[in-house]
């Protein structure tokens, strides 16, 4: 079976807008086809300042930060400043409210069907 190669992704792939007027999210890749049961899609994530998102997961996801910074907090309180490097898992069913100053740049692998952020 053939790999999936998609070379300069984070330069050259433009997430589109998903909520607000400032949260850009896309799947570039996912393996819903080869393992219908248990699909992951991958892609980026992209907050401009403005408006925060908060998001409830429905499906497990990783994310690494790759440029920028977030504001990382759960419904528990608990706030991290994310910044190029950072790893985080969020387990189904946690609402995070995501912010930045700027902007934050992350890619993620979510057990999900593509599209089904």
């Amino acid at each position: 079976m053939p790999f999936t190669y998609l070379a300069q992704a984070q330069s050259t792939y433009k997430p589109p807008l998903i909520a607000n007027e400032n949260a850009f999210l896309g799947d570039v890749a996912t393996s819903e086809k080869e393992n219908p049961n248990a699909p992951m899609s991958a892609g980026f994530y992209r907050l401009e300042k403005g408006t925060p998102l908060v998001y409830t997961y429905t499906y497990d996801e990783m994310k690494i930060i790759l440029e920028g910074s977030f504001g990382i907090t759960d419904e528990t309180g608990a706030t991290v400043t994310a910044t190029k490097g950072d790893v985080f898992y969020f387990p189904a069913g946690t609402t995070i409210t995501f912010t930045t100053e700027d902007y934050g740049l992350a890619f993620f692998t979510g057990q999900r069907k593509q599209g089904g952020a």
